[in-house]
């Protein structure tokens, strides 16, 4: 009920961001439907039902990032003074939260299966009942408790997620039940936070095991997409070592974004800089762990989209049948969506969580100038790093079943 009165006195930014949520989690609980389908449909080939179902995991996985990231910038979640008088500390806050994403997952979800009933013509009444029956496989029954579970499984890992990242540490609990006494003017060092750098030597060997792992593909022609579809090794699938090293590829981008991020702020406030690169700078190196991951991911998806261009664009025709199907449409935008609008919550948060530092410079005499040049001098940096990095990268993934 709380959550219910939270979302109605939002803000029209957050509400928007919630009806968001609601709408990839109906785009993912659509694409589990369909798999379903196709599972009752033929019961003859349980291995492409479980393919199919598998690759529901990739949409499935960049909503519930989203829904984090949703929650994590939502206002009516964070902790204010006066919430733990009331009952309401960091950690019942937390559990607010993960409600809230449960309840957004949720509705997505009955959006997907009205969706999906109308399309197969299961309710009936309207132009579009029945539009697609034979390609969701209407002929065939829908088991409602698979259907069910399925579509529970979003909300409960959405709020799984929020509940997990978003509960305070050990030493913040401690902080709030244990308040320091008023003549105590030093409390507790908090824990420092693991620096952003750590994770790029690990990103970068990650990275290269990937590619290695496709250079020992060697001069194999690209798998058809319909290949990509089947087991590993099995019914002309594409081979273990070849989506392994894909997986490892984009995995390391992930675990090298807050390190590049990072560096990308030490290069610009290195030497003698001016006050907009110093600025531009000591942000970046700030705010790298918070901004790095969901960059990386966003280079992950872009690197993967411009390997299958460069591995299946000659298939693509003006006219007629393309190499995928409106359902691998629907999941790719799914993901791209998700993983861009989780990079642009991110650099929300991080321009939150500054807004004092902001307001202090203001004061000081400061001009707003100065903070428009440093955060595009930010995305300039950025931009002129992780774009050609991701360019590379995809060429190299692609290049190994490309070459002659």
């Amino acid at each position: 009920m709380l959550s219910l009165r939270l979302a109605r006195g939002a803000h029209p930014l957050v509400l928007l961001r919630r009806l968001l949520v609601v709408l990839a989690a109906a785009g993912a609980g659509f694409l589990l439907l369909c798999a379903l389908g196709y599972a009752a449909a033929h019961p003859d080939t349980p291995q492409d039902s479980l393919v199919r179902l598998l690759w529901c995991l990739a949409p499935l996985a960049a909503v519930v990032q989203f829904a984090v990231a949703v929650a994590r910038n939502d206002p009516a979640t964070r902790p204010r003074d006066g919430m733990d008088a009331i009952g309401f500390g960091p950690v019942r806050l937390s559990v607010l939260a993960a409600t809230s994403t449960a309840l957004s997952c949720g509705t997505g979800s009955v959006l997907a299966l009205l969706a999906y009933l109308e399309l197969r013509g299961d309710l009936g009444g309207t132009p579009l009942s029945g539009a697609a029956a034979h390609a969701l496989d209407g002929q065939a029954g829908l088991p409602w408790g698979a259907a069910v579970t399925l579509l529970g499984l979003l909300p409960a890992l959405g709020a799984g997620a929020c509940a997990l990242l978003l509960r305070p540490s050990r030493e913040r609990r401690a902080r709030g039940a244990h308040a320091a006494p008023a003549d105590d003017p030093a409390p507790s060092t908090p824990r420092e936070d693991r620096p952003a750098y750590i994770g790029l030597p690990w990103g970068i060997a990650v990275i290269a095991c990937g590619l290695a792992l496709e250079a020992y593909v060697g001069h194999a022609p690209a798998p058809a997409p319909e290949a990509l579809l089947a087991l590993p090794g099995q019914d002309g699938g594409a081979s273990p070592a070849l989506i392994g090293g894909w997986l490892l590829t984009f995995v390391g981008l992930v675990l090298a974004g807050p390190g590049l991020t990072h560096w990308c702020g030490a290069l610009l406030s290195s030497g003698r800089p001016r006050p907009v690169r110093l600025l531009a700078g000591r942000i970046l190196q700030d705010a790298a762990t918070r901004v790095g991951r969901p960059l990386g991911v966003l280079c992950a998806v872009a690197a993967g989209t411009v390997a299958a261009v460069e591995l299946y664009g000659a298939m693509w025709r003006p006219t007629g049948p393309g190499p995928f199907g409106p359902l691998t449409w629907l999941g790719a935008g799914v993901v791209i969506a998700c993983v861009s609008a989780t990079a642009v919550t991110a650099a929300a948060d991080t321009r939150t969580s500054r807004a004092e530092t902001s307001a202090a410079l203001a004061r000081l005499g400061i001009p707003a100038s100065l903070l428009r040049g440093a955060a595009a001098v930010r995305t300039g940096a950025l931009v002129a790093v992780l774009a050609p990095l991701t360019w590379v990268i995809a060429e190299l993934t692609a290049l190994p079943l490309t070459r002659s």
